[in-house]
């Protein structure tokens, strides 16, 4: 199937879809030279930010179960069905064994094949036992058809803090707070960069890279744990790389940047989303990436209102974003590589008329 045609039957299939499910393309083509390694054309979904919320027994919080049954619905109707979902971390809400048993149970549905990535919500009850248990490992690296993926594990912090509560749901709760003082910035760990840097040290700098966090990469706001503390050193590993893309949750709304060769994209939650730091008037100054503008909020009111599908193409080493939107208009984060940087195709130019300085 032509790139193109996949787009057009994609986005038709899914027109009135109301979650954020990322359905991912790698497009390549064949070489023409048989000494040049043959990579086949491939595509994978990605769904991220549940929050499932157990209320007594096995009554849960019906808004989040519904956003995640939907998504995976979803998936398994898509075609060219995708190679592999992966999710994005926050299955839970309060990290209780309900929580992620339940929805590990709504993603056994899934007709492909499933890969997991932790977020905090899911680790800091029992420290990650139970999602362990259910999911494996915490960070790994994956090979599919020509391309390297690495899911990381970035919602670590110093054992200090992790130590210094009366009991573990007060640790979970002061976590899962958007805005509590006595919260702790993420990090991936000096344990895990050194990991990285053996799983990528014999990798060839041209191999398409596409890296996988929980938490943002890079530096947002801190206040509301947009913010991974090592994301500079992170960055650093990632940069011998010719095309790396970063692709996060956790921050529930739409971000791109792009920070020397790297570009970051974010996915939504098919739970509810967060409003901008720089809406918040609590927040002096803002550190939201210095390309992404506001998402068009229709109604806060509207549950679905800041929750989207949304495709990724992976298409010559970058991610290009179509974000479908219910009762709103649909958004495309494209990276321009005349201008070399993700840009939002409808809004960049009408919202920023020159960027020259960045």
């Amino acid at each position: 199937m032509e790139r193109r045609d996949f787009i057009r039957s994609s986005s038709k299939m899914v027109a009135g879809t109301l979650l954020p499910i990322t359905l991912v393309e790698v497009a390549f083509g064949m070489s023409a030279k048989p000494e040049e390694k043959q990579v086949e054309d491939f595509t994978f979904a990605f769904i991220s930010d549940a929050h499932l919320q157990q209320i007594k027994g096995t009554k849960f919080v019906r808004n989040w179960d519904m956003g995640l049954k939907r998504a995976v619905a979803e998936c398994n109707m898509m075609s060219p069905r995708p190679d592999f979902v992966i999710f994005g971390g926050d299955l839970a809400q309060l990290g209780k064994a309900a929580e992620i048993d339940h929805g590990a149970e709504i993603l056994s549905a899934l007709h492909s094949p499933m890969k997991m990535m932790m977020g905090e919500h899911d680790y800091y009850l029992d420290l990650g036992e139970h999602w362990q248990k259910c999911f494996g490992d915490t960070h790994y690296s994956f090979e599919h058809k020509g391309v390297h993926f690495v899911v990381l594990n970035s919602i670590l912090v110093d054992e200090e803090w992790t130590n210094k509560w009366k009991n573990p749901m007060a640790r979970m709760q002061t976590m899962a707070g958007l805005d509590d003082p006595n919260g702790s910035p993420f990090m991936v760990g000096e344990a895990q960069r050194q990991w990285l840097k053996n799983d990528l040290k014999d990798l060839p700098k041209e191999t398409p890279l596409v890296v996988f966090s929980h938490s943002p990469l890079q530096k947002i706001f801190k206040g509301w744990n947009f913010w991974t503390d090592d994301a500079d050193l992170i960055q650093d590993i990632l940069k011998p790389f010719d095309k790396v893309n970063v692709i996060y949750g956790h921050v529930h709304q739409i971000q791109y940047n792009k920070i020397n060769n790297i570009s970051f994209n974010s996915v939504m939650s098919t739970a509810w989303p967060w409003p901008y730091p720089q809406s918040y008037s609590k927040v002096k100054p803002t550190y939201l990436p210095k390309m992404t503008i506001e998402m068009n909020r229709a109604d806060p009111f509207f549950e679905r209102d800041a929750t989207g599908w949304q495709m990724i193409n992976v298409h010559t080493g970058r991610t290009n974003i179509h974000y479908q939107l219910p009762n709103n208009k649909n958004r495309t984060v494209a990276y321009n590589h005349k201008h070399e940087r993700p840009e939002d195709i409808d809004f960049q130019e009408k919202k920023i008329p020159s960027q020259e300085h960045y």
